[in-house]
């Protein structure tokens, strides 16, 4: 079943926070850049990347969980690729506090779309797919930790495509 819902939170008498805005979330993170080993195979780039996620009102509650549009980017600190990325965000909260966040979005990038130096990654094109996965636990009503990973690549769309994940921390909070 389908219902389209703007908040799971609820303020002062019952009112839902989400209703006085736009905005549901914003979480903050710390994040490895280019990791080793992950789905992309192999690391090419270094550095931490900071970064910063909005996560919209509007809600679609499907398969015990919720879709909500994300608008996010990621700064490379050492000048290597940086990003942003506009996200479909699914999630499901457990009822013991934990919750899961997967979800399917395109990202833009500011790295190399072709193999000109061997500390870069060749990623293809400049739109690429993103594809987030988060395991976190809500501390409070309004505030969480968790566990993120992404991955941005174009899928073979184009001839080149070493692909890019990041793996980190962040901390979000919700309104």
């Amino acid at each position: 079943m389908v219902t389209l819902s703007t908040s799971m939170v609820e303020g002062k008498d019952g009112e839902s926070v989400a209703d006085l805005g736009l905005l549901y979330q914003m979480k903050f993170g710390v994040l490895a850049h280019d990791v080793d080993d992950l789905w992309s195979g192999f690391s090419r780039e270094d550095g931490v990347d900071l970064n910063i996620e909005a996560v919209f009102s509007p809600a679609i509650s499907i398969l015990g969980g919720t879709i909500r549009p994300a608008l996010g980017g990621s700064i490379n600190t050492e000048g290597d690729t940086s990003k942003g990325y506009l996200d479909l965000l699914w999630q499901y909260n457990f009822t013991t506090g934990f919750f899961l966040v997967t979800g399917v979005g395109a990202a833009i990038h500011d790295g190399r779309r072709h193999a000109t130096t061997p500390a870069k990654k060749a990623l293809g094109s400049r739109v690429l797919f993103h594809i987030p996965l988060e395991v976190g636990y809500f501390i409070s009503p309004r505030t969480t930790f968790s566990i993120y990973f992404d991955h941005m690549s174009n899928a073979y769309i184009a001839d080149e495509n070493e692909g890019m994940d990041t793996l980190g921390a962040r901390f979000g909070y919700v309104f």
